[in-house]
């Protein structure tokens, strides 16, 4: 299943459960499990000793969601979103009580903290990607490549009329009417407001 139809399934089965709905619920669990262990798994198998824990973390999850549902309010962002946020907190409640419990010796010590994304931002970055992927495949060829060119490549208005063939100026105004389709485009697939 393409990552588009998934995160549609999954925030109209979140909204179906919030209405009550127990097949809604049961479908949605099955469909978030899988996602749930992968994460954990990623999260817990960073620190030494603690991949075991997995499963049982990702069960805690699912159990969390079905108490967090009545309280769910769709503010936008994908559901996918909730309930990684939700399975943040539990990860990081399993590290926390881990550190305390034991001290894990490790040979080397890193220099700087990992600014790497997390899976739960990587997920939504994916997701993200995806909706922009389509919402530029709802534009005209010309204005897809000029949008590319001016947000995505970084080029000059200047750069960019002379790989196209025009002046700056009408690479601002076509770039303008491009934003502009994209925001119809945007609103009209109720991705923005």
């Amino acid at each position: 299943m393409d990552p588009a139809a998934r995160e549609t399934g999954l925030n109209h089965l979140g909204s179906l459960a919030v209405r009550g709905d127990d097949g809604a619920m049961d479908s949605l669990l099955r469909e978030v499990r899988p996602m749930v262990v992968r994460y954990c798994r990623a999260r817990l198998a960073r620190v030494s000793g603690l991949a075991h824990y997995s499963d049982d973390v990702a069960q805690e999850v699912c159990i969390a969601l079905l108490s967090a549902i009545p309280r769910y309010q769709d503010r936008g962002r994908p559901f996918a979103a909730f309930v990684f946020g939700i399975a943040a907190h539990k990860v990081a409640d399993t590290l926390r009580v881990a550190g305390r419990a034991e001290v894990v010796p490790t040979d080397v010590l890193p220099e700087q903290p990992d600014e790497a994304p997390g899976p739960e931002e990587a997920a939504v970055r994916v997701i993200e990607a995806q909706h922009a992927r389509e919402l530029l495949n709802e534009l005209p060829e010309q204005q897809r490549k000029l949008l590319v060119m001016r947000v995505i490549t970084g080029l000059t208005a200047d750069e960019t009329g002379h790989v196209l063939g025009m002046s700056a100026g009408a690479v601002r105004v076509a770039q303008h009417r491009a934003i502009a389709r994209l925001r119809q485009v945007a609103v009209a697939n109720r991705l923005l407001p």
